[in-house]
């Protein structure tokens, strides 16, 4: 008799697996690691970037530039797909247009957009090192002159406003 009452319960279980199996199939979650907060190394206070965890197809990041302790720069991002399994990293920065950068490449710990028909940059990149640091990064040319900026992170406790 226990055995007939726990069929119901396997089946539902069962019944639940396709929409896990749909959640591990999410692109974006590959970029788990890139999820938390980060504080720029060298820069003033409050100047990092900040990305939620994947759901939905979906990571949605800010960053902020402090200098003289005023914001002098923002972002919101976000890395999501475009069509069926294919990521792109779309930017609004402060003061100039969206734009859009497909995955180059992606690895186990670093991403690489690229738009090769935009300004500057033309490439993004994210990798997190070996010892923790997430080693943000823009190229590109400049009047046909290669350019690139670092900006190196370091995973912070994200603030939740709390005393």
């Amino acid at each position: 008799m226990r055995f007939l009452t726990l069929i119901p319960l396997v089946l539902a279980s069962a019944a639940g697996a396709p929409s896990t199996a749909r959640a591990d199939a999410d692109p974006a979650a590959a970029l788990a690691w890139l999820a938390g907060c980060w504080a720029s190394e060298g820069g003033e206070p409050g100047s990092g970037e900040q990305w939620m965890s994947p759901a939905g197809g979906t990571l949605l990041g800010m960053s902020r530039t402090v200098a003289k302790g005023r914001t002098v720069a923002h972002e919101f991002m976000q890395i999501r797909e475009i069509e069926p399994g294919r990521l792109a990293f779309v930017a609004n920065p402060s003061g100039q247009a969206q734009a859009t950068f497909p995955v180059k490449s992606l690895g186990e710990r670093e991403v690489v957009f690229e738009n090769p028909t935009h300004d500057f940059p033309q490439r993004v990149i994210y990798r997190l090192d070996e010892t923790g640091v997430l080693r943000a990064r823009i190229e590109g040319l400049i009047a046909d002159k290669p350019r690139a900026e670092d900006f190196p992170m370091r995973r912070v406790r994200c603030e939740n406003g709390e005393p």
